[in-house]
C-alpha cells in the first residue's frame, strides 16, 4: 500500500449532491487509497463490516436517523474506523460527539480543503472539532428548512405561505424562529448567514 494514499474513506450522507460532491473531493484526494458510500445507517454498517474503513464522514441528520447514532452502529460493527461528523444545519457538542465514539464534528460551510484536510486528520489519530461560533443555535426543522429555501429564492411571506399551504401566520412563526436560530434580524441576514451555513438549495 502506497503511504501517499493509504485511507479507505467512507461517506455516509442521504442528500445526493452532497454525497457526490465529497465523493468527488476525496477521490482526488493523493492519500486515500478508497472512497465507500452509503446513503443510511443500513448500507453505511454493511460496506463498515466489508471494507473496515480507516475513516466515516458521516452527516449528523441522515433523514429520520441520527448520525450520532449510526457513529456508534459503525464503531460497534469496526472498532477501528473512526468517525467525523458533519452537518450545515446542526450542532454537536464535542463532549457528546466523543460520547458517541466520534473523533470530529465539521460544518459543511468549511471549505472543501478544509475537509480534506479534517478527514485526513481524523484518519491520523487526531481530532477535529468545529467551533460553536459556526454552528445556529438549534437544528432547523424540515419546515424551517423550506421557508429559507423559499425566502433564498425572494418569496414574500404570502408567496410562501401559498407555496406551502401554510397561513400567513404560521409563515410568520417559522420566520421568527429562523432569526433566532440563525442570530439574525432581517431576512437579508438570515439568507445570507443560511448560505454561509450551506443552508439553502
Amino acid at each position: 500500500m502506497s503511504p501517499e494514499r493509504n485511507l479507505r474513506v467512507m461517506v455516509v450522507d442521504d442528500h445526493d449532491v452532497v454525497h457526490w460532491g465529497f465523493r468527488l473531493l476525496l477521490t482526488e484526494q493523493p492519500w486515500v487509497e478508497r472512497c465507500l458510500s452509503a446513503s443510511n445507517a443500513e448500507e453505511a454498517l454493511e460496506l463498515a463490516r466489508r471494507y473496515d474503513p480507516h475513516v466515516a464522514l458521516v452527516d449528523l441528520f441522515l433523514g429520520e436517523e441520527s448520525g450520532a447514532e449510526v457513529c456508534e452502529a459503525i464503531r460497534r460493527e469496526s472498532p477501528t474506523t473512526r468517525v467525523l461528523l458533519i452537518s450545515g444545519a446542526g450542532w454537536i457538542s464535542p463532549q457528546a460527539a466523543k460520547a458517541a465514539g466520534a473523533s470530529g464534528f465539521v460544518s459543511k460551510d468549511w471549505s472543501a480543503d478544509d475537509v480534506a484536510a479534517a478527514v485526513r486528520m481524523v484518519g491520523k489519530g487526531m481530532t477535529v472539532f468545529a467551533p460553536r461560533a459556526e454552528q445556529p443555535a438549534a437544528p432547523l426543522s424540515d419546515r424551517e428548512r423550506e421557508v429559507l429555501t423559499l425566502m433564498a429564492s425572494g418569496a414574500t411571506n404570502k408567496e410562501i405561505a401559498q407555496r406551502l399551504f401554510l397561513s400567513p401566520h404560521t409563515v410568520k412563526e417559522h420566520t421568527s424562529a429562523l432569526y433566532r436560530k440563525l442570530n439574525v434580524r432581517n431576512r437579508a441576514e438570515a439568507v445570507q448567514r443560511a448560505e454561509r451555513l450551506g443552508l439553502t438549495v
